[in-house]
Protein backbone atom coordinates (compact mmCIF):
# COMPACT_ATOMS: atom_id res chain seq x y z
CA UNK A 1 0.00 0.00 0.00
CA UNK A 2 1.19 3.55 -0.67
CA UNK A 3 2.19 4.48 2.88
CA UNK A 4 1.61 8.22 2.39
CA UNK A 5 -1.83 8.13 0.75
CA UNK A 6 -4.83 5.82 0.52
CA UNK A 7 -5.42 4.34 -2.94
CA UNK A 8 -7.59 1.48 -4.14
CA UNK A 9 -4.55 -0.42 -5.45
CA UNK A 10 -2.77 0.09 -2.14
CA UNK A 11 -5.75 -1.20 -0.17
CA UNK A 12 -5.96 -4.31 -2.37
CA UNK A 13 -2.22 -4.95 -2.05
CA UNK A 14 -2.34 -4.64 1.72
CA UNK A 15 -5.39 -6.89 1.92
CA UNK A 16 -3.69 -9.60 -0.15
CA UNK A 17 -0.50 -9.44 1.92
CA UNK A 18 -2.43 -9.71 5.18
CA UNK A 19 -4.70 -12.43 3.79
CA UNK A 20 -1.60 -14.50 3.02
CA UNK A 21 0.15 -13.53 6.25
CA UNK A 22 -2.74 -13.70 8.75
CA UNK A 23 -5.27 -15.65 6.68
CA UNK A 24 -6.52 -19.20 7.19
CA UNK A 25 -4.85 -21.13 4.39
CA UNK A 26 -1.59 -22.06 6.15
CA UNK A 27 -3.28 -22.81 9.48
CA UNK A 28 -6.40 -24.65 8.29
CA UNK A 29 -4.99 -28.14 7.71
CA UNK A 30 -2.86 -28.16 10.91
CA UNK A 31 -5.90 -26.88 12.82
CA UNK A 32 -8.04 -29.73 11.51
CA UNK A 33 -5.32 -32.30 12.27
CA UNK A 34 -4.69 -31.04 15.79
CA UNK A 35 -8.37 -30.66 16.74
CA UNK A 36 -9.59 -33.87 15.09
CA UNK A 37 -9.67 -35.92 18.34
CA UNK A 38 -11.20 -33.13 20.43
CA UNK A 39 -14.84 -32.62 21.38
CA UNK A 40 -16.81 -29.71 19.93
CA UNK A 41 -16.49 -27.49 23.02
CA UNK A 42 -12.72 -27.91 23.17
CA UNK A 43 -12.42 -27.20 19.45
CA UNK A 44 -14.22 -23.90 19.99
CA UNK A 45 -11.88 -23.04 22.89
CA UNK A 46 -8.84 -23.83 20.75
CA UNK A 47 -10.19 -21.70 17.90
CA UNK A 48 -10.95 -18.80 20.24
CA UNK A 49 -7.50 -18.89 21.87
CA UNK A 50 -5.79 -19.19 18.48
CA UNK A 51 -7.65 -16.16 17.13
CA UNK A 52 -7.08 -14.02 20.25
CA UNK A 53 -3.37 -14.82 20.30
CA UNK A 54 -2.81 -14.18 16.59
CA UNK A 55 -4.87 -10.96 16.63
CA UNK A 56 -3.09 -9.63 19.72
CA UNK A 57 0.37 -10.28 18.31
CA UNK A 58 -0.64 -8.82 14.93
CA UNK A 59 -1.88 -5.57 16.49
CA UNK A 60 1.24 -5.29 18.65
CA UNK A 61 3.45 -5.76 15.59
CA UNK A 62 1.53 -3.12 13.68
CA UNK A 63 1.74 -0.64 16.56
CA UNK A 64 5.24 -1.40 17.85
CA UNK A 65 6.94 -2.96 14.83
CA UNK A 66 8.92 0.11 13.86
CA UNK A 67 10.06 0.64 17.46
CA UNK A 68 11.24 -2.98 17.68
CA UNK A 69 12.99 -2.66 14.34
CA UNK A 70 14.84 0.45 15.50
CA UNK A 71 15.75 -1.02 18.89
CA UNK A 72 17.03 -4.29 17.43
CA UNK A 73 18.77 -2.58 14.49
CA UNK A 74 17.47 -4.70 11.61
CA UNK A 75 16.11 -3.52 8.27
CA UNK A 76 12.81 -4.45 6.65
CA UNK A 77 14.91 -6.15 3.94
CA UNK A 78 16.62 -8.41 6.48
CA UNK A 79 13.27 -9.18 8.08
CA UNK A 80 11.91 -10.16 4.67
CA UNK A 81 14.83 -12.52 4.06
CA UNK A 82 14.50 -14.10 7.51
CA UNK A 83 10.73 -14.47 7.09
CA UNK A 84 11.18 -16.06 3.68
CA UNK A 85 13.67 -18.60 5.00
CA UNK A 86 11.41 -19.58 7.90
CA UNK A 87 8.35 -19.79 5.65
CA UNK A 88 10.29 -21.98 3.21
CA UNK A 89 11.30 -24.33 6.05
CA UNK A 90 7.66 -24.59 7.17
CA UNK A 91 6.58 -25.28 3.59
CA UNK A 92 9.21 -28.01 3.14
CA UNK A 93 7.83 -29.70 6.24
CA UNK A 94 4.33 -29.57 4.76
CA UNK A 95 5.44 -30.98 1.41
CA UNK A 96 7.87 -33.65 2.58
CA UNK A 97 6.46 -34.44 6.01
CA UNK A 98 4.61 -37.66 6.70
CA UNK A 99 0.96 -38.11 7.42
CA UNK A 100 1.51 -37.39 11.10
CA UNK A 101 3.76 -34.40 10.64
CA UNK A 102 2.21 -32.55 13.61
CA UNK A 103 2.72 -35.37 16.12
CA UNK A 104 6.16 -34.23 17.30
CA UNK A 105 4.63 -30.83 18.17
CA UNK A 106 1.35 -32.01 19.68
CA UNK A 107 2.07 -35.22 21.58
CA UNK A 108 1.01 -34.88 25.22
CA UNK A 109 0.42 -31.13 25.05
CA UNK A 110 -2.60 -29.20 26.28
CA UNK A 111 -4.82 -28.16 23.33
CA UNK A 112 -4.89 -24.55 24.57
CA UNK A 113 -1.10 -24.46 24.43
CA UNK A 114 -1.29 -25.79 20.88
CA UNK A 115 -3.71 -22.97 20.05
CA UNK A 116 -0.93 -20.48 20.86
CA UNK A 117 1.90 -22.48 19.29
CA UNK A 118 2.00 -23.69 16.58
CA UNK A 119 -1.53 -22.71 15.48
CA UNK A 120 -1.61 -18.97 16.26
CA UNK A 121 2.10 -18.47 15.52
CA UNK A 122 3.62 -19.44 13.10
CA UNK A 123 0.66 -20.94 11.19
CA UNK A 124 -2.12 -18.34 11.40
CA UNK A 125 0.19 -15.36 11.88
CA UNK A 126 2.99 -16.59 9.64
CA UNK A 127 6.27 -14.96 8.49
CA UNK A 128 4.55 -13.17 5.59
CA UNK A 129 2.22 -11.51 8.09
CA UNK A 130 5.07 -10.56 10.42
CA UNK A 131 6.99 -8.96 7.55
CA UNK A 132 3.88 -7.18 6.28
CA UNK A 133 2.82 -5.85 9.69
CA UNK A 134 6.28 -4.57 10.59
CA UNK A 135 6.56 -2.96 7.14
CA UNK A 136 3.22 -1.20 7.67
CA UNK A 137 4.41 -0.02 11.08
CA UNK A 138 7.68 1.24 9.62
CA UNK A 139 6.28 3.00 6.57
CA UNK A 140 2.82 4.32 7.49
CA UNK A 141 3.23 8.11 7.53
CA UNK A 142 -0.27 9.20 8.49
CA UNK A 143 -2.99 8.25 10.96
CA UNK A 144 -5.47 7.69 8.12
CA UNK A 145 -3.20 5.17 6.36
CA UNK A 146 -2.57 3.37 9.65
CA UNK A 147 -6.32 3.29 10.41
CA UNK A 148 -7.06 1.77 7.00
CA UNK A 149 -4.40 -0.89 7.63
CA UNK A 150 -6.01 -1.72 11.01
CA UNK A 151 -9.42 -1.97 9.30
CA UNK A 152 -7.99 -4.33 6.66
CA UNK A 153 -6.47 -6.49 9.40
CA UNK A 154 -9.86 -6.61 11.14
CA UNK A 155 -11.53 -7.79 7.90
CA UNK A 156 -8.93 -10.55 7.47
CA UNK A 157 -9.44 -11.69 11.07
CA UNK A 158 -13.22 -11.82 10.51
CA UNK A 159 -12.58 -14.03 7.47
CA UNK A 160 -10.45 -16.27 9.72
CA UNK A 161 -13.23 -16.53 12.28
CA UNK A 162 -15.76 -17.50 9.60
CA UNK A 163 -13.47 -20.10 7.99
CA UNK A 164 -12.49 -21.81 11.25
CA UNK A 165 -16.08 -21.86 12.53
CA UNK A 166 -17.09 -23.53 9.28
CA UNK A 167 -14.19 -25.97 9.61
CA UNK A 168 -15.27 -26.87 13.16
CA UNK A 169 -18.77 -27.68 11.97
CA UNK A 170 -17.79 -29.86 9.02
CA UNK A 171 -14.44 -31.28 10.20
CA UNK A 172 -15.89 -34.77 10.70
CA UNK A 173 -16.71 -34.90 6.98
CA UNK A 174 -13.17 -34.13 5.78
CA UNK A 175 -11.41 -37.05 4.14
CA UNK A 176 -7.91 -37.52 5.60
CA UNK A 177 -6.38 -38.36 2.21
CA UNK A 178 -7.78 -35.23 0.57
CA UNK A 179 -6.56 -33.10 3.46
CA UNK A 180 -3.09 -34.54 3.02
CA UNK A 181 -3.07 -33.76 -0.70
CA UNK A 182 -4.31 -30.23 0.02
CA UNK A 183 -1.51 -29.75 2.54
CA UNK A 184 1.12 -30.81 -0.01
CA UNK A 185 -0.25 -28.47 -2.69
CA UNK A 186 -0.47 -25.51 -0.28
CA UNK A 187 3.00 -26.33 1.00
CA UNK A 188 4.46 -26.06 -2.50
CA UNK A 189 2.75 -22.72 -3.12
CA UNK A 190 3.87 -21.42 0.28
CA UNK A 191 7.46 -22.45 -0.52
CA UNK A 192 7.25 -20.22 -3.60
CA UNK A 193 6.05 -17.33 -1.41
CA UNK A 194 9.00 -17.93 0.91
CA UNK A 195 11.45 -17.75 -1.99
CA UNK A 196 9.75 -14.55 -3.19
CA UNK A 197 10.17 -12.98 0.25
CA UNK A 198 13.89 -13.76 0.17
CA UNK A 199 14.25 -12.31 -3.32
CA UNK A 200 12.31 -9.18 -2.33
CA UNK A 201 14.54 -8.74 0.70
CA UNK A 202 17.69 -9.14 -1.39
CA UNK A 203 16.34 -6.64 -3.93
CA UNK A 204 15.45 -4.14 -1.17
CA UNK A 205 18.96 -4.49 0.23
CA UNK A 206 20.44 -3.80 -3.19
CA UNK A 207 22.09 -7.22 -3.46
CA UNK A 208 20.18 -8.03 -6.66
CA UNK A 209 18.11 -6.06 -9.14
CA UNK A 210 14.33 -5.60 -8.96
CA UNK A 211 12.41 -8.87 -8.86
CA UNK A 212 9.21 -9.18 -10.95
CA UNK A 213 6.06 -10.48 -9.25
Amino acid sequence: MDQTAITAAGVVDTFLVLLIGVGPKLALVPFLEITAPLDAATKRRVQRRMMITAASVAVLLMVLGELLRALLHFSVASLSIAGGVILFVLAVGMVLGGQSGEEHLTAGRDPIQLARFPLAVPYLLNPVGIVGLVTISAEANSISVFAVAIAILAVVLLIDVAVFRWANRVSSKFDEGRMLVTEKVFGFLIAAIGVQLVLDGLASAGVIGPVPH
